[in-house]
Order: structure tokens, then sequence, then C-alpha cells
């Protein structure tokens, strides 16, 4: 990994197609992995290792920033930069909100339909014994749902973008130390934001750490080393297969000691405070892909459904959270056998890519129904970001 200092425009004029396909598959993870009880929850990658699909959505949510954005701030300006964040900004907000309506509507539907109260298993609680104070955090997101953590996440460190250009006006090495500087500060001192009463699941001030490694890629403040199997590569492996049987299930259930090690070295908490483990772990496993996936990067583009879920992900995020939500309630309904389960989760994948597909559509119906104009760098590398 090498350190480049020029504040020039990021050079990108085309979708780099393994960025959508690396977005679409996470999105199909974090489904597996939400959905109540879910069995196929002890087979997906996070549990192998000690990163997770979280890791590969947030750096790829950075990598796809620094190319939406960062051109604007350096072709039209540090306001115009500002503004179009701050209006991506709104456009989150916004679908978190229904994102919230959605779940609660679900879980309504939930409990007169099976009987079970969904609208407590979601936490409303706080909500309706206190409706104007709870209604009062809701819109600050001091108080978050189960399962929509990574809005929250995602505003505010889309927020912090134009202070990282502010650093990098200076010079991007401020960036390059400023960022790492907030990531111990918080794990050393506890620093996040409270909702629920507690802090943040995903604290946007450790987080911020790997959306901006994504963003500085991206703006080519930093740059990749070689894609080639030299010995980074095999010292990436090694590490990658160390950390199986820490993370492995079967593997620390025959081995309790291995349970005990791994519990010393992750403290309670690693996940919300991005432990330096899962960190590295994610830097490895995204190398490593990435070696192997270059020589083949034009298949990638056979695999349509994934990357067109890549291309649409706040659409996607936004159905796949309400359809954890409501796969629960169906395996509630069914039971948890394997057939059902296959059927709940092989079902889930159908809707959201048939969500992509239509998000797709209705994006290019208003896209035509505008004036004819050439669109611009800044505009197709904003298209990428959405």
């Amino acid at each position: 990994m090498q350190i480049s200092s020029p504040l020039v425009a990021p050079s990108r004029t085309a979708r780099d197609i393994r960025l959508d396909f690396a977005r679409g598959l996470s999105m199909f993870i974090i489904f597996v992995a939400h959905v109540p009880a879910n069995s196929w929850f002890l087979f997906i990658p996070a549990r192998f290792g000690f990163s997770s699909a979280a890791e590969l959505f947030v750096f790829c949510s950075g990598l796809a920033s620094g190319y939406a954005f960062g051109g604007t701030f350096l072709k039209k300006g540090y306001r115009e930069g500002t503004r179009r964040v701050l209006r991506r900004v709104g456009q989150v907000y916004g679908a978190h909100l229904g994102l919230v309506a959605g779940l609660v509507a679900a879980s309504y539907a939930g409990r007169w339909l099976l009987a079970i109260d969904y609208p407590a298993m979601l936490g409303m609680q706080p909500l309706l014994e206190a409706p104007a104070s709870g209604l009062v955090d809701l819109l600050l997101l001091r108080f978050v749902f189960p399962y929509t953590d990574i809005l929250p996440l995602y505003i505010v460190l889309l927020a912090m973008i134009p202070l990282v250009m502010g650093l990098a006006r200076i010079t991007p090495q401020l960036v390059l130390l400023f960022v790492p500087a907030l990531w111990l500060f918080a794990n050393l001192a506890g620093f996040n934001l409270v909702a629920n009463g507690q802090g943040w699941f995903f604290n946007p001030f450790a987080w911020q750490l790997l959306f901006f490694a994504g963003f500085a890629f991206s703006m080519g403040w930093l740059r990749a080393p070689a894609l080639k199997k030299g010995w980074l590569f095999w010292i990436c492996v090694a590490g990658i297969v160390v950390s199986i049987p820490l993370n492995f299930w079967a593997i620390l259930e025959a081995v309790p000691k291995l349970d005990e090690f791994r519990e010393m070295i992750l403290p309670p908490g690693n996940q919300s405070y991005l432990s330096p483990l899962r960190f590295g772990h994610f830097l490895m496993l995204a190398y490593v892909v990435l070696v192997l996936v270059d020589p083949h990067r034009a298949a990638l583009a056979r695999a349509r459904p994934i990357i067109a879920v890549g291309r649409q992900s706040l659409p996607t995020f936004i159905t796949s959270t309400i359809l954890i939500w409501v796969a629960g309630m169906v395996l509630d309904w069914t039971g948890r056998d394997p057939l059902s389960t296959a059927f709940v989760n092989l079902s889930g994948f159908v809707v959201i890519i048939a969500v992509a597909y239509g998000a797709a559509a209705i994006k290019r119906t208003l896209r035509d129904s505008k004036p004819s104009t050439v669109p611009t760098t800044s505009e197709l590398s904003l298209q990428a970001a959405e």
C-alpha cells in the first residue's frame, strides 16, 4: 500500500463492475445473516473469519462516495461538493424514516395475522410509552430500531465528507493522520453517539476508518499494492487460514479453549468499535479476493442479478431489511425446517433482485423524461453511489 499526495479528481469514468458485484453480494449476505433464527446464518463468510459483510458494505460505500463526490469537490468547488453530500444525507435520512415506517407496519400486520407481539419484539415500547419524546428521539437518531443501524451510520459518515475534504485541501496526508487518530480515540476513550440509552452499535467514529479507507483509495490518496501472487498475497492467505478455527462455530464447539482465546483477543464491543482484528482480516480478505478475481474480471459481468442489486444499494437495502423482519414472521408460521428455510431465503433473494431491476427501470424512465443532456462525469459517478 502506497501513499499518494497529489490532490486531483478521481479519473474514473466507467463503473467498476467489481464494486457493484461486491455491494450486491454483501446485500445477500446481510439478508441471510439477519433473518431471525436462520440456519443458513451458520455458513455465511463471517462464520469463518473476524470480519463480516458489514465491513464489505461500509468499505464499498466509502469507495463509491469518493467516486461520487470527490470529483465534485475538486472540480466544482467546496460549496457545491458539500451541497451534493448534504442532498445525499437528506435522501438517506428519508430512506431511514421510510424503513422505520415499513418495519412498524410489518410488525402490526404480523401481530394481527399470527397473534405474536412483533411490535414489542421490534423494541417499540419506548415509542409507545412516551410518543412525543420517542418521536423526537427517533427523528434525532437517538432511538434506533433493530436492523436499521447501518443507515444512521451511513448518514454520519457522509456528513463527515466535507470535513475530510477540508483537511485534504491542506494536504491529503492530514486526512491519513486524522482518520486513524479518530478511530484510536474512539476505542481508547469509548467515544460514541448515544441511542436507546447506550452507544450506537456501529460507532461512526470507529467505522469511519473503514469508510474513509475506501474513500482514500477512490481519491488516489492511497494506492493499492500490485495484484499478484507474491509474498503479500501468501501472508494474507496465511492470516485468513489462521482466523478460520478462531471463528468457525463447529471448531469452537469442539475445542472450548479456542473459544476462550477468541473471547480474550476480541473484547466486548469489538464490532461496535471496529477492532484491529476485524479491520485487518477484511483488508487481507479483500486483497486475496481481488488478486484471484482480477484475471477473470470480465466474467463478473455474467452475474447480472448480483450486479443489479449492487447498483441499487439503497432501495435494495431498505427492501431487504423489511424482508428480514417479514421472513422471520413467515418462519414463525411455517416452522424452521430445511425446506421452509430454503424457500424463505431464496424467495428473499428473488424479491431483492426484482426490486433492483424495478428501481433501475424507474430511474431510467425519470432520466429519459428529462430534457436530453449529456451527463457529466460527476453525474455518472453520483449514480454509482446510489
